[in-house]
């Protein structure tokens, strides 16, 4: 040994091993008087405002929705943990082995997505009184829940498993009810609280009207579009079919649709309003001057083309108004005759047809106006267009014109928002009216609406009349195209109706349409007594004054009975005239599945009282 250890060696590892100490001591020193690292964070919650009507009433609020996912491996028994849990997922036992035992070879995989809060809970209890913690994972996700399903679902939207607003005030509102915000910001984000100009409670009368008229008819689809003449706010806007929001993922195309923004059709004689208000204000007519309807408009053209237009009947010596009564189209081709061709299209175009109106919704349509240099251009397309053909429209785009014959010929913006509120309630938007240029006269404009009155009192539109209430309409019965031949089908229609409310100081436009009706399609027997019934719940709703009203006297003291318990047997019970706050107990029963449409007292149901349970039974009920 003393051989090995000599000097020189010794001295070697003695420094080596202090150069070593020395690099520990520096590495130490180093950290020790460096800046502790900023822990890191996760990125911050946003909290999504919510969706509500104009009266506060929620259309579209958060929900803590979850995702349950297993470890196969850590299932040590299998059959009881099917036995566990495949009731309370709503799975046969059958469904569930079958994906536990197909994924064993997998460390994790879903067995049910999307549980609401109460599932999540019950799940949540099992798992740890069973010690399954280990075996069970819980992967919460943001979701909405919207209290009405079907009400008003092409305008409030949809919001997608990953916050992101997929259709509707969900998609154009998207970054003011969920902000976006720097991930490293260690904070909660609260969303702005959205609220629409609908009302919810007349939303659901009109839904209720429009889905009974839409049966009647039979038609492939509906669209009523009611608007405040003076403010531009939307109270009801409705699109048939529509989907229920809570189940979004299962509609089709055809329920998803939101036909009043993005369907362009053409109006057929509705839009000879907008025509006679662009000969009248223009100078080329006059209100008495007199036209020779024989049945027939004919005219060859210095070219060679001939133009031919029919008419419904021979209306003799008539003037404008008389031709809006009738809704004559020879009366119609023959003014246009007195307009140049561009100063037609130009006051067309004042009206907003073939722009988009700028509401708040995705997708759209701008419709089509022809230009005099397209290629489809001819010698027949003015007076065609006079009368609703070679155009192309929306809803949307017919309210928003008939604001200016409502207004003294200033049209004004439309718009779903009222206001919009942050998360405390603090107001951060308050709509006002937004009037735009005069593109009419006010001559022009009451002129229209005494016609439009007449048709209402003894023309086409008699059905719509209302009789204590000042009312003008127009109505419109158009072929639709055939995409097969491209020419005009020979059975599918568009049949609308326009009107607008009081006629003396007007405060609604109404507008209505149903297309491809089976059986009766004149607009006049089918679309105008839909315009009566909507325009009488709506004045009613409004407290607007009616001719005739009565009254009463009342002492203004109400008594309230207590709610009783309801109780459930072997057969559905009646629940007709219950309130909806005694329909609250049921919500939570096992026995059978509840849907609640509207607010306040139990009006109808499905199925009827005396209907014996079964295992799916699901009970409807609808309020009013």
């Amino acid at each position: 040994m003393n051989g090995y250890l000599k000097k020189i060696r010794v001295y070697a590892l003695c420094i080596l091993a202090g150069i070593f100490a020395l690099l520990i001591l520096q590495k130490y020193a180093k950290l020790a008087f460096s800046k502790l690292p900023e822990p890191k964070v996760s990125s911050p919650l946003v909290q999504r405002g919510s969706i509500v009507d104009k009266n506060g009433k929620p259309l579209a609020v958060l929900a803590n929705f979850y995702h349950v996912g297993v470890t196969p491996s850590a299932i040590k028994d299998p059959a009881s943990f099917v036995n566990l849990f495949a009731k309370e997922l709503d799975m046969t036992s059958e469904e569930l082995t079958s994906i536990i035992t197909n994924a064993r070879s997998s460390s994790f995989v879903y067995i049910k997505k999307k549980i609401d809060q109460s599932t999540y809970e019950i799940l949540k209890d099992i798992t740890d009184k069973n010690g399954l913690i280990s075996a069970v994972r819980f992967d919460r996700i943001p979701g909405r829940i919207y209290p009405e399903n079907n009400l008003a679902s092409q305008v409030i939207g949809y919001m997608g498993n990953d916050g992101t607003g997929l259709a509707g005030i969900e998609y154009t509102m998207q970054n003011t009810l969920s902000p976006p915000v720097n991930p490293n910001a260690p904070i909660e984000v609260q969303g702005k609280n959205v609220y629409l100009t609908l009302d919810a409670n007349l939303q659901f009368r009109l839904e209720k009207i429009a889905n009974e008229a839409l049966q009647s008819t039979q038609a492939a689809s509906l669209m009523l579009v009611a608007a405040e003449a003076k403010t531009g706010e939307i109270l009801s806007y409705i699109s048939l079919p529509s989907t229920n929001l809570n189940e979004y993922s299962n509609a089709n195309s055809d329920e998803k649709k939101d036909r009043p923004a993005a369907e362009s059709y053409e109006p057929g004689s509705v839009f000879k309003i907008f025509s006679i208000a662009s000969f009248f204000d223009s100078g080329a007519i006059d209100d008495d001057d007199i036209f020779l309807c024989d049945g027939i408009y004919e005219k060859k053209m210095l070219s060679g083309e001939r133009i031919k237009i029919t008419c419904l009947d021979h209306h003799g010596w008539i003037t404008a108004r008389d031709a809006l009564k009738f809704s004559c189209n020879d009366a119609l081709a023959q003014m246009s005759e007195k307009i140049e061709s561009e100063q037609f299209l130009t006051r067309i175009r004042s009206f907003g047809f073939g722009s988009k109106t700028g509401i708040e919704l995705p997708s759209e349509t701008a419709g089509s106006v022809r230009n005099t240099s397209d290629r489809l251009w001819s010698a027949r397309s003015k007076p065609t267009i006079a009368i609703g053909q070679e155009i192309s429209v929306s809803a949307l785009q017919m309210i928003q014109a008939a604001t200016a014959i409502a207004n003294g010929g200033y049209p004004v913006q439309l718009t779903l928002i009222k206001k919009i509120t942050s998360a405390g309630g603090v107001e951060e938007y308050i709509h006002a009216p937004v009037y735009k240029n005069q593109i009419i006269k006010e001559k022009t404009a009451k002129y229209i609406l005494s016609c439009m009155e007449t048709v209402a009192k003894s023309g086409t539109g008699s059905r719509a009349n209302l009789g204590d209430i000042s009312i003008g309409v127009k109505t419109g019965t158009a072929q639709m195209a055939d995409p097969k031949t491209g020419g005009y089908s020979k059975i599918d229609f568009v049949s609308n109706c326009i009107a607008i409310f009081p006629v003396e100081d007007p405060e609604i436009i109404l507008y209505i349409v149903i297309e491809k009706a089976k059986g009766e399609t004149y607009a006049g027997r089918i679309v105008a007594p839909v315009i009566a019934q909507a325009s009488s719940v709506i004045i009613d709703h409004l407290g607007m004054s009616r001719g005739g009203a009565a009254s009463l006297a009342h002492s203004g003291l109400i008594s309230i009975p207590a709610d009783e318990a309801i109780k459930i047997g072997d057969t559905v019970p009646n629940f007709i005239g219950l309130p909806k706050r005694s329909l609250l107990q049921l919500l939570n029963n096992k026995e059978f599945k509840l849907k609640i449409n509207g607010d306040g007292w139990v009006s109808s149901q499905t199925p009827e009282a005396g209907t014996p349970f079964t295992q799916d039974t699901e009970i409807e009920l609808f309020l009013e």
